[in-house]
């Protein structure tokens, strides 16, 4: 139920708090820092608008947290929310960062400090790969259905860590047939239905019945090709496609006396 209803942030001073606290923990992943902070400890998010608000963030000019934060800031503050956002990111982590450059120059020729960075790196290969898994369940409610989404995954890996095309093309090529498919998709979903309907009589007698616009009972809207409507031509309806759509298996199992099935 939570992740049903998140919470929300209660003020400015709560959005810069939370997205100091945030940044101040982001050494070496910040992804899996960022959705634990925002999904499941403050719960400012569902997982499935997580992923969907990081993919925006990626592919926007800038850190993708930094992205992430303002959209988070401004959806709750406005202009004035994602400035305090965008705040808590920078002005404690800069002022670490500062400290430790200046501590790093002392030791940069140290060989341990050389392999303690090498390990802190497969460290956060290994953080950002348990939480793309993690997150791999959202893909379940994803438009495209989770098929597509893995597939589309498997070659942007393919494109980036095989065969090493840059990331921009990768964007427009893969990206663009992602985004093109999945309009596609929903609009195909939104797809308006016709005033068509079957009354319960018309299931026995295998005949049309304009049912009212509220009937009492349920019935079943039908959705056909205007097309070919008036056609002295009929065919047999995709059982699969209306027991798909109206999850009423004894629905639409006659023949179509109307015009041709879409």
């Amino acid at each position: 139920m939570a992740e049903d209803t998140p919470a929300q942030p209660t003020s400015k001073t709560d959005l810069f708090l939370s997205f100091t606290w945030l940044a101040l923990q982001g050494f070496g992943g910040v992804l899996a820092v960022v959705q634990r902070e925002l999904v499941e400890e403050k719960r400012w998010m569902t997982r499935e608008q997580f992923v969907e608000d990081w993919a925006v963030a990626q592919i926007m000019p800038g850190p993708n947290v930094v992205n992430l934060s303002m959209m988070i800031g401004g959806r709750y503050f406005g202009l004035p929310g994602a400035l305090a956002a965008l705040a808590g990111m920078l002005v404690a982590p800069l002022v670490v960062v500062l400290l430790l450059a200046m501590l790093y120059g002392s030791v940069a020729d140290n060989p341990m400090a050389q392999n303690a960075l090498r390990g802190m790196g497969a460290v956060a290969a290994g953080l950002i790969t348990a939480t793309g898994i993690k997150l791999i369940a959202a893909l379940d409610k994803n438009a495209m259905g989770m098929t597509v989404c893995i597939g589309l995954a498997v070659l942007t890996f393919i494109a980036i860590g095989l065969l090493r095309w840059p990331l921009l093309w990768v964007l427009l090529g893969i990206g663009g047939a992602a985004c093109v498919w999945a309009y596609r998709v929903l609009k195909r979903n939104e797809e308006p239905q016709t005033g068509l309907t079957c009354s319960p009589t018309s299931r026995r007698s295998h005949s049309w019945g304009w049912a009212a616009p509220s009937p009492p009972r349920p019935t079943c809207t039908v959705i056909w090709s205007t097309r070919t409507a008036g056609s002295a031509k009929h065919s047999s309806p995709r059982q699969s496609r209306c027991r798909k759509l109206h999850r009423d298996p004894t629905c639409c199992l006659w023949p179509c006396s109307a015009g041709t099935w879409a």
